[in-house]
């Protein structure tokens, strides 16, 4: 396994099996995109209240979102980098709201296991440094996404 993973779902929705497909996609999108070995990251299910509470806190948005990244991999001012050679990379944490990835779910004709890959997967490329703040990159990033969706096989009819 190339990805340490905790995974908590504080709502307690998600079935095993769902977790599961999040997890191997994951752990596919890792292979592909060369992570190493041991990397750490957290993923989190919580309600629209709570990552309401984390957007607003965080990003100034008083409103829920479906999913927040925090990189830990990228320094912050007046931030010290942690070195050694046998110390995992910890790539972050991933909020997603089961809410959120069940009303798109359904907005999107998709089944709710593939929109809650896509989140995942989303929130992942955030947490390897894929961004989409211009158009340049938001085309490399959904690409990208799109692209691992569909070589894992989760794709939008599913």
């Amino acid at each position: 396994m190339r990805l340490m993973m905790d995974f908590v779902d504080e709502t307690g929705v998600l079935t095993e099996e769902e977790q599961n497909k999040i997890e191997l996609l994951l752990e596919f999108a890792a292979e592909e995109e060369n992570v190493q070995s041991g990397a750490e990251l957290s993923i989190t299910i919580v309600t629209n209240e709570e990552i309401r509470q984390i957007n607003r806190e965080y990003r100034g948005k008083d409103q829920p979102t479906d999913v927040i990244s925090f990189a830990m991999e990228e320094m912050g001012e007046g931030e010290v980098a942690i070195q050694g050679e046998n110390l995992p990379v910890t790539l972050g944490d991933i909020i997603i709201s089961v809410e959120k990835a069940k009303e798109q779910a359904e907005e999107y004709g998709h089944s709710f296991i593939r929109e809650l890959g896509f989140l995942a997967l989303h929130g992942f490329l955030h947490l390897l440094g894929y961004d989409h703040m211009t158009e340049e990159e938001e085309k490399v990033m959904f690409s990208k996404q799109k692209e691992l969706l569909e070589k894992y096989g989760l794709h939008r009819s599913i």
